[in-house]
């Protein structure tokens, strides 16, 4: 049974001086004044807030976070697509809704779990680098590239471990090139004012 905020909060101090809870004594403001949360972000250190990067944790769990899920999305729709093709003439719908869907399941796992491991070693390379070289520029990112395909191709040798680098050192200058010509011809500042300002 609902009471009315006046008279709740008119009973609100009982006789003895101390102040009795009422949960409806802030219903009669305004609702902005209700939910005024912060627009700027918050820190529980000053450390936290004169940092300008990720600390290597939190490069480490976006990458091999977001690796998983990309390797994972890529992996069910061709082994998806996988076990379309390899139906067999007569099978039914359920057997063939089973077969895609083990196909999928199983290439996903596998996908998700390569691309996890190569940003798990992206990120930590990345890291180490910024830390060693004490700045956090492009070359931290080409460099992780390379030391990334390398790690990943060392159990085939020398020879294949090179290669991974220059194909890893070469995505990771590809990724380099169209983030600054993403920041060029697509500067996130500019939509952001402009959504503001329709919104």
């Amino acid at each position: 049974m609902a009471h009315s905020t006046d008279s709740s909060s008119s009973s609100s101090k009982s006789h003895d001086g101390t102040r009795m809870y009422n949960p409806y004594e802030q219903l009669n403001r305004p609702a902005q004044y209700l939910y005024s949360l912060p627009t700027s972000p918050e820190f529980l250190f000053d450390e936290e807030a004169m940092r300008k990067g990720r600390t290597w944790s939190e490069n480490l769990c976006s990458c091999s976070g977001a690796g998983y899920l990309l390797g994972g999305i890529s992996g069910a729709l061709k082994g998806s697509v996988d076990g379309l093709k390899s139906a067999e003439a007569g099978e039914t719908i359920k057997l063939r809704t089973a077969r895609v869907l083990n196909r999928g399941g199983h290439t996903a796992r596998k996908f998700g779990n390569t691309v996890a491991i190569i940003g798990m070693f992206y990120a930590g390379f990345e890291s180490m680098l910024e830390k060693y070289r004490d700045t956090d520029d492009e070359w931290n990112t080409v460099g992780a590239g390379f030391g990334t395909g390398a790690l990943y191709r060392a159990s085939g040798g020398p020879r294949s471990a090179v290669i991974g680098g220059a194909l890893g050192a070469f995505a990771a200058g590809v990724y380099v090139v169209g983030k600054q010509m993403f920041k060029k011809y697509a500067p996130l500042e500019q939509l952001s004012i402009k959504t503001t300002l329709n919104g």
